[in-house]
């Protein structure tokens, strides 16, 4: 339920021009990216000096969205980014909750700006440090609680053709193309409302799932024929090492979506991913789950990571095989602690 202090603190907030950055997690995905340009293209219809700002690269098949080239990169222009984050009046934090989703060094620029920020987001365990906090579970995505904000707040008529093409990128992607528990008739709704406005939604389907390239389709069969299923357990896992990343020329992105695999094998309701990054001395871990299994609270006990009770992510500073190891052990000794 959105809060109507908070919805009325927020309006008066926008209700002058001013200069809002806007900031994505860390490793934006669809849902980050649409709720950042969508809301920033609004806002910019709205008469503010708006901007986006993400901590690092986003996937290439999400470059195609409306004014992604606008996007500043903070890892690639470190002096411009810190330079605008400092002339803003607001900042506005979406689809995350806590700072150090945005990685360690961005995390303190934004610790030391004076700005208010805002937050909306969907996950679990929000963080405090926000003046204005739309903080709701029930969500699917991000992007549907924009959405619904901007309707309440009877802005619709300021979404245009290119934020709608953003907002609808971020629903279709969080809620598994309309398929995953938390889409409701009220995202319907919502999506109904952008398809109104123009947008075209064969094309933006087309755009995120059937562009793969040859390198990804290798990749994915490399991560498939390495499922290994603990029936006694209904779990399953997969892993790429840096050998198979560098093998196929890996892209940001071209892994996406490989850990639900595991997800779809019948009688499993837990899967992991693992990826060796190297670049970045960890493991990254994919965490999805069926029914009332809750990965959520398994990554934010054991990996240093959290999300959603059926989708969230990790990290282990151990090698590849001893993650896996981990993991295993967890399942064989634990799994039933999660079960909420």
């Amino acid at each position: 339920m959105i809060n109507e202090n908070n919805l009325q603190e927020f309006n008066t907030l926008i209700s002058s021009p001013k200069t809002i950055a806007l900031i994505p997690h860390r490793n934006p995905d669809g849902d980050a990216i649409g709720s950042t340009l969508g809301l920033c293209l609004i806002l910019k219809a709205l008469g503010h000096q708006a901007f986006v700002i993400s901590p690092n690269d986003f996937p290439n098949f999400l470059q195609w969205m409306p004014y992604s080239n606008e996007i500043i990169v903070y890892e690639h222009n470190k002096e411009k980014a810190v330079k605008l984050l400092h002339s803003a009046d607001a900042v506005f934090a979406l689809d995350f909750n806590i700072l150090a989703r945005t990685g360690d060094e961005f995390e303190q620029v934004l610790n030391v700006l004076k700005a208010p920020f805002v937050m909306i987001d969907h996950h679990q365990m929000p963080g405090d440090f926000a003046k204005i906090t739309f903080s709701d579970t029930s969500f699917g995505s991000t992007c549907e609680l924009v959405y619904t904000i901007i309707d309440k707040l009877g802005y619709t008529d300021h979404i245009s053709k290119d934020a709608a093409t953003c907002l609808y990128t971020g629903i279709v992607t969080d809620s598994g193309s309309f398929r995953f528990p938390k889409t409701t008739a009220n995202t319907h709704r919502a999506v109904a409302s952008l398809i109104e406005k123009g947008i075209n939604n064969p094309y933006i389907h087309n755009a995120l799932f059937d562009n793969n390239s040859y390198n990804r389709l290798q990749l994915m069969g490399r991560a498939l024929e390495r499922i290994v299923v603990m029936s006694d357990k209904k779990s399953s896992y997969l892993h790429l090492n840096h050998h198979d990343l560098n093998e196929f020329q890996h892209q940001k992105g071209d892994t996406d979506g490989f850990v639900n695999y595991g997800l779809s094998i019948k009688g499993v309701d837990l899967t992991a991913f693992f990826i060796e990054r190297r670049d970045e001395n960890l493991i990254k871990i994919s965490f999805r789950s069926s029914g009332n299994f809750d990965v959520n609270l398994l990554a934010r006990k054991y990996f240093e990571g959290g999300g959603h009770i059926n989708a969230a992510g990790g990290k282990s500073h151990l090698s590849l095989q001893d993650t896996i190891k981990r993991f295993t052990e967890i399942v064989e000794n634990h799994k039933n602690e999660f079960y909420v």
